[in-house]
């Protein structure tokens, strides 16, 4: 069964606790469905090019059609031409992929499971910083001794937001934003307790 390791205010470990059995019976597949699915929808989906019917121009036959001794056309916006349509050109579509709410919440329990498997899983009662210096940020990261960190806090106040804002290889987010792909991309994840409580609870 896997661990969650759990802080002290030093941040030096405590003790462990279980996950949930089931989550170590969970699909991997489902993860990936989630994590494709919300890549998906980050793209901008902009792409457009002209077709024939799109370009300026075209009004009048460019030759007569019999006479001049090549191929016939019947107008220069043909993507034959210099300044004509784009043939099976990029259009606007539609890239998002659909996925239930019971595949996100098996995804979510999932990677979680796989960060507690690494031994990756950290628990904490609070992560504050009062200072908001990006000192005592590092600081903090430096206990945990990981190469990059997804924080997970109840609420997010302005002092701790601005300790970890310029740090490159951490990421702190709430309860709200928190999600598979999220957990899936950092090498160790530090939830406040009471937000792993809560997950746990709605899984």
């Amino acid at each position: 069964m896997s661990k969650a390791i759990i802080l002290n205010e030093n941040l030096e470990k405590a003790s462990e606790l279980d996950l949930p059995a089931g989550y170590s019976e969970i699909n991997s597949h489902n993860l990936y469905l989630y994590v494709k699915s919300y890549l998906a929808s980050l793209r901008a989906n902009s792409a457009y090019t002209k077709t024939r019917s799109d370009v300026s121009g075209g009004g009048k036959k460019p030759w007569a059609q019999k006479g001049k001794g090549g191929a016939r056309a019947g107008s220069m916006t043909s993507p034959l031409f210099t300044g004509g349509g784009k043939a099976h050109g990029a259009t606007k579509r539609n890239y998002t992929q659909k996925i239930n709410t019971k595949q996100k919440k098996l995804a979510l329990a999932y990677a979680l499971n796989e960060q507690a498997n690494k031994n990756a899983l950290f628990l904490v009662d609070k992560v504050e910083l009062n200072s908001g210096k990006t000192k005592d940020a590092v600081n903090f990261l430096s206990k945990l001794n990981t190469k990059d960190t997804l924080i997970i806090v109840d609420s997010l106040d302005e002092k701790t937001y601005l300790a970890f804002r310029n740090l490159k290889k951490v990421n702190v987010i709430t309860k709200k934003e928190l999600n598979a792909y999220w957990l899936s991309v950092y090498n160790s994840v530090v939830i406040e307790k009471a937000v792993f409580e809560n997950i746990v609870k709605e899984g």
